[in-house]
């Protein structure tokens, strides 16, 4: 079983090898900002960019309606391709992800095998035409099975970054797990953005060399400076302002959230609730809101801009995340969302599942608490909101954690290294 090994910056990018210079890499990735200011998760985008600056990069993502199907964003090639006829009916990808439309959908379960033929085609069409020589595949299923077969006719080396859900939503699929040990075998490397993932990775493939990069946080965007008291004017909060974000799905478990709020009114009941997201899960929320008889109380203001997330982040007085284990095994890769708190300042309360545990430290850097349990969600609340101290201690920490080791700079460096050091042992 090869180790699993968390990144240590040893050579810094000046120092990196000449070949980088050389580099001319395929990012491949089905989530990515469609236009500017899109709600879509920008995390990918965000570290091409520093990516970018120091090699040739282009980004292969799916099309969707309304997007270019070439354009340079901040510095990034970002080429798009169309998997369904007409463009305005393609629904697979964005607002919500493949996997929860597939569940949801019977047309993005007709658009799969379209999606999937032309994926294919796109890489082999982009890498013959772009000269690439090397191929970063963010998620492991389904690009990565595709650059593995890429790779036997062409030998073009790649890195597979495995962000989570590629790996635990379908441990328990024989032939997606057959797809994902081909494409683990032959990649030289794969990263993942925590332990926990990097362990699901090894249940897949025990003999796959595995690096834990972190996903970053925009410092420059998220930092407590953000905060807008306007936001508590427009949604009448007198009271505590508690805060949620994240698509609306079953492993982000909102409704125990939700659940937890007359608990927490009980005792604080000017406090608010604002959820801010999008996904299948939306009207099952409101349903419970209106049962619970909370309309007043948790407020869905929709989805919000990056910079408008920022100010929501720096405004609120507590984040939580009360994500779970679905029956499948989806749970949070890494949650990247509990970083953006922390850099606005915010102190964290998370469910201690998946990779959360790396970022959120009981008691340093945030409170955690057991999945599923709307009580130990209102008890710890409670306790930040009585105790200011506590409150501060963990907003500080966390404020440290998120800008000394998590800037996309840093990040960055990271993953040039890894490109450095695949290139070096491939020649």
């Amino acid at each position: 079983m090869e180790p699993l090994t968390e990144t240590k910056n040893s050579v810094g990018v000046s120092e990196s090898s000449q070949t980088l210079k050389e580099l001319r890499v395929l990012v491949l990735a089905t989530t990515f900002p469609r236009w500017a200011n899109d709600t879509e998760p920008r995390f990918i985008f965000d570290l091409t960019k520093p990516l970018a600056e120091k090699v040739s990069l282009w980004v292969l993502a799916p099309h969707a309606p309304g997007a270019k199907i070439r354009e340079d964003m901040e510095g990034v090639k970002v080429l798009r391709f169309p998997y369904f006829f007409p463009k305005r009916l393609q629904t697979l990808c964005y607002e919500g992800g493949i996997l929860p439309k597939l569940k949801t959908s019977w047309l993005a379960r007709l658009q799969l095998p379209f999606f999937l033929a032309a994926q294919s085609f796109h890489i082999w069409m982009t890498v013959r035409k772009y000269k690439i020589n090397f191929i970063h595949c963010h998620w492991i299923i389904p690009q990565g099975f595709f650059v593995a077969l890429l790779n036997a006719f062409t030998g073009i080396p790649y890195l597979l970054t495995a962000h989570g859900g590629d790996v635990y939503s379908f441990r328990k699929n024989l032939l997606i797990r057959l797809c994902s040990g081909f494409a683990l075998k032959r990649a030289r490397k794969c990263t993942v953005n925590s332990k926990p993932t990097g362990q699901a990775v090894h249940s897949i493939r025990a003999s796959t060399s595995i690096q834990v990069i972190p996903m970053g946080v925009d410092t420059r965007l998220f930092h407590p400076q953000k905060a807008n008291l306007k936001i508590k004017e427009n949604l009448n909060i007198q009271g505590a302002f508690l805060l949620a974000v994240g698509r609306f799905a079953e492993k982000k478990g909102f409704k125990y959230l939700i659940q937890a709020m007359p608990r927490i009114l009980a005792k604080k009941p000017a406090t608010k609730l604002v959820l801010i997201g999008f996904g299948p899960e939306e009207k099952a929320l409101q349903r419970l809101i209106a049962e619970l008889n909370l309309q007043n109380s948790v407020l869905l203001p929709g989805s919000k801009t990056g910079e408008e997330l920022s100010q929501y982040f720096a405004t609120a007085d507590i984040f939580i995340g009360p994500s779970v284990v679905t029956a499948s095994g989806d749970t949070e890769g890494q949650g990247v969302v509990f970083l953006e708190a922390m850099a606005s300042g915010t102190a964290v309360i998370a469910s201690d599942v998946g990779g959360v545990r790396d970022i959120v430290r009981d008691m340093e850097t945030g409170l955690l608490i057991p999945s599923k349990n709307p009580a130990a969600i209102a008890e710890k609340t409670l306790l930040l909101l009585e105790n200011q101290e506590l409150r501060n201690k963990l907003s500080l920490n966390g404020l440290r954690l998120a800008k000394g080791e998590y800037s996309w700079k840093k990040t960055a460096e990271r993953f040039l290294e890894t490109y450095d050091q695949i290139i070096r042992t491939t020649s």
